[in-house]
């Protein structure tokens, strides 16, 4: 089983829930439709990893900068930042052909995530940031979300478990694309003004 790290403690979550097309400008910048209910997928625990790979078997990968929320005793007890990383060319040939999209999304590797830490804030104060090679690239905050939070724990709620550990990422706002070798990801979590969380990582 693949470890995330809460507090400076290993957390092993049995699953991640991944909510699609939640920022209205990221639906636009991939030409989709605005959907009438959460977009809602799986990653497995295989796909957990501190490694940041541009390639995978010489697909090409592009990012997803997600705010991640950890859920314990049914609640959302924790928040760190994600990628969501895609091989966006099998996604879009499976879309065409109404297919699931496990191809693009679940393989190993392709959720990787910075450090948790305890929240017990308001979740509407939290916004992220993504940053490569030193440039602003993605920004989302609470209100730009389509389906909050809360809102989302509860619809997962209506058909599945979620088990403690288990972590929801609420999806990623426009700005994304492709990373290349040797780019340096920064990925950070903000409760308004104050910094919470910073991770960074090189892509290989």
């Amino acid at each position: 089983m693949n470890a995330i790290k809460l507090n400076g403690n290993d957390i092993y979550p049995s699953k991640i829930v991944c909510i699609g097309r939640n920022y209205v400008e990221h639906i636009e910048e991939l030409k989709n439709e605005i959907p009438t209910e959460p977009v809602i997928f799986i990653k497995p625990n295989s796909a957990i990893s501190n490694q940041l790979c541009c390639t995978h078997q010489q697909d090409e990968i592009h990012y997803e900068g997600e705010i991640v929320f950890l859920v314990e005793a049914e609640k959302l007890y924790a928040v760190g930042f994600g990628l969501d990383l895609t091989k966006r060319e099998i996604q879009s040939h499976l879309k065409a052909k109404g297919l699931p999209w496990e191809r693009a999304k679940a393989f190993d590797g392709s959720a990787v995530f910075s450090d948790f830490v305890r929240f017990d804030g308001k979740i509407e104060d939290l916004r992220m940031e993504l940053l490569i090679n030193g440039k602003l690239i993605q920004q989302a905050s609470y209100d730009l979300m389509l389906n909050k939070p809360q809102d989302l724990l509860t619809e997962i709620n209506t058909f599945l478990s979620l088990e403690d550990g288990d972590l929801i990422m609420t999806g990623t706002p426009k700005g994304v694309g492709k990373i290349n070798a040797n780019d340096l990801f920064s990925g950070r979590i903000f409760q308004k003004n104050d910094l919470l969380i910073e991770s960074t990582w090189v892509a290989k």
